[in-house]
């Protein structure tokens, strides 16, 4: 049977250990996506070529930074008026479905992130909010907020924190964000001007 002495250490090792672990991992991947896409977003650009699987790896990539977000609805909804273009409002949608499927895992170095950093977000006024929404409502916060193009990244921090359940955060992150893409990115490919009669 262990004795104290080890059962302790054991117990720091799951408690610091992990949690470092995967703030390096989270923070090593931000870095290369910023050194490979964000001082080059003409590279983020040039995966539209690849159409849906495009779709997925723009958003992938754009959300799994803090620095790429604002370009990420802009190339699909250049994808899905191109789409539209070609086989008609199922296009876009598709480029949203893919869009959403890709912000979701990408969001994932923000939860990570928070699993592994709390002494560094804990003092944050805004972040401390984030957290009795996540402890009050949980996914629906995550829903509200990933359908939202900004203010995302605190959410995936708090819930990370917090160790909410990593299937939930995707789930209602996916689900937020393919609302999003998918109302930008069809409603881009429609036209606004072709939809102002509707509205009187």
């Amino acid at each position: 049977m262990p004795d104290e002495k080890s059962q302790n250490k054991s117990g720091n090792l799951k408690r610091w250990a992990l949690p470092a672990l995967a703030l390096t991992l989270s923070l090593g991947a931000m870095a290369t996506i910023f050194f490979t896409f964000g001082r080059h977003p003409e590279r983020l650009a040039e995966l539209k070529n690849f159409v849906y699987l495009g779709a997925f790896l723009i958003s992938l990539i754009g959300n799994a930074t803090l620095f790429l977000p604002g370009a990420v609805l802009i190339i699909l909804s250049g994808i899905g008026g191109a789409q539209y273009q070609a086989v008609g409002i199922a296009g876009p949608i598709l480029v949203g479905l893919a869009g959403g499927i890709g912000a979701a895992l990408g969001e994932s170095t923000g939860y990570v992130a928070g699993y592994g950093g709390k002494m560094v977000t804990e003092k944050w006024q805004h972040y401390q909010r984030v957290v009795k929404w996540m402890k009050k409502w949980g996914g629906i916060t995550v829903l509200i907020f990933s359908a939202l193009p900004f203010f995302f990244d605190l959410v995936g921090l708090a819930a990370g924190n917090l160790r909410y359940p990593y299937w939930r955060f995707l789930l209602f992150c996916w689900l937020g964000r393919t609302i999003m893409y998918t109302t930008v990115v069809v409603l881009a490919a429609l036209g606004w001007t072709n939809l102002l009669p509707y509205f009187g």
